[in-house]
């Protein structure tokens, strides 16, 4: 069961095992995906909702698991796409996807 934190999130939380299965979606996941079959994804294998290339980047991610981040824009929506190794006790376990949409225009700091 996820945290409530988890459900109501503002980004589409989405992850799988180290073979590519959904293990679970938030409820934005399931509605950024419902054309693709939304809560009916758990379970399935993710790679075969990507095509090439995306889907030889993803199964390279999953085989050698570190961070991927990256920026989109689709049908005029801005959207930072964050994609994690998790781990349960020091254990590879999967990847999370974090799809964060971003504000039109996004300010830039740099801290010292």
């Amino acid at each position: 069961m996820k945290p409530d934190w988890v459900e109501q999130f503002h980004a589409a939380v989405t992850v799988c095992d180290p073979d590519g299965i959904i293990l679970s979606m938030n409820e934005r996941s399931i509605a950024t995906f419902s054309k693709d079959g939304g809560e009916a994804l758990i379970g399935k294998n993710l790679l075969d909702c990507h095509p090439e290339p995306a889907r030889s980047k993803l199964k390279n991610l999953l085989d050698n698991p570190r961070v991927n981040a990256y920026t989109i824009e689709k049908n005029g929506v801005k959207k930072m796409i964050y994609q994690a190794p998790w781990y349960v006790e020091g254990k590879y376990s999967g990847l999370v996807e974090i799809s964060l949409p971003l504000p039109e225009e996004l300010p830039h700091f740099i801290r010292k």
